[in-house]
């Protein structure tokens, strides 16, 4: 679930001056810019929900993960909100995932007015290339990519096809998991830049029914003038029954651009020929959305 906004002013540093410069619903270039990168750090797209981090675990073999969630993020220059979205997994093949996100999108810069529609979508490719072992953790490449389906004069787009390419480990010790990595992002979009994001996170599972983590989560400047951000962020998984899970998190930036961010989905595994003790399954010994959001699961973003 990443990117950040670009300063108000990359309107005028594009040499579009705000007043001239007006997409649909009035909405200033330079304002519509801010709000698209703004929905860019509260997608999931880099995230294991409800996290920014993500981890290198796959879906299970002919399995499904399915999440109905909403993003917020409230920046100085926009408020993003991504919601209601969905995310559908696929375990394809063994150590395979695909991936694809929908978001319904809604951007309010901070200069007022607000537009709202169908948002970028998101499709990837996560494969696990190593196996976790007792002491090795499991090592996987997560690449992913926006498609420009959103509308970028109103903010609700990157407005280009722009890609993410991470590496992600985990490893695990009784109730303790922790995984993080990083990556490259590239950006050819007017006013965005390339940038390097990365993160680590820490889980403990309470029980069979709850889990909670916190996370470090630090990404690089994404538009030209603007600044990195590191973000604090806190949250956790309640398994419910029949295969679902409410997932919750939120957290702020502790430095660079300010960031408010939250995460609340609903989550949903099933699939395969796996019995009911199989991890990914309610009443099995794992119960929540895979092991890189709870290892008592057998993460979106």
């Amino acid at each position: 679930m990443l990117g950040v906004q670009r300063e108000a002013s990359v309107g005028s540093d594009l040499g579009q001056s705000p007043a001239t410069a007006v997409g649909l619903k009035g909405f200033p270039r330079s304002s519509a810019a801010a709000a698209a990168l703004v929905l860019a750090l509260a997608a999931p797209s880099t995230a294991g929900p409800p996290f920014l981090t993500d981890d290198p675990e796959p879906v299970e073999l002919q399995h499904w993960e399915a999440y109905l969630f909403t993003t917020y993020d409230a920046a100085r220059e926009a408020t993003g909100i991504q919601g209601p979205a969905a995310e559908v997994n696929y375990g394809a093949a063994p150590g395979l995932q695909l991936h694809l996100v929908v978001p319904y999108t809604t951007a309010e810069p901070a200069g007022g007015g607000s537009a709202q529609g169908l948002g970028d979508f998101e499709v990837g490719v996560k494969y696990r290339f190593v196996e976790e072992g007792e002491h090795r953790p499991q090592i996987g490449i997560f690449p992913m990519v926006e498609l420009p389906t959103g509308n970028e004069r109103r903010g609700l787009g990157n407005g280009r096809l722009w890609a993410r390419l991470p590496l992600w480990l985990q490893k695990s010790w009784g109730p303790w998991t922790t995984y993080g990595g990083g990556g490259y992002a590239m950006n050819g979009a007017d006013g965005a830049r390339d940038y390097v994001f990365g993160g680590w996170l820490v889980q403990r599972d309470l029980g069979k029914r709850l889990t909670l983590g916190a996370e470090v989560y630090l990404r690089g400047a994404d538009s030209v003038g603007g600044r990195g951000t590191s973000i604090l962020n806190g949250g956790g998984v309640i398994a419910l029954a029949h295969g679902l899970s409410v997932l919750l998190s939120a957290g702020h930036s502790v430095t660079g651009e300010r960031h408010g961010i939250a995460y609340v989905g609903l989550y949903w595994t099933g699939g395969g020929t796996a019995g009911p003790d199989a991890p990914g399954r309610v009443g099995a010994t794992c119960v929540g959305p895979d092991k890189r959001v709870a290892s008592l699961a057998g993460g979106g973003m």
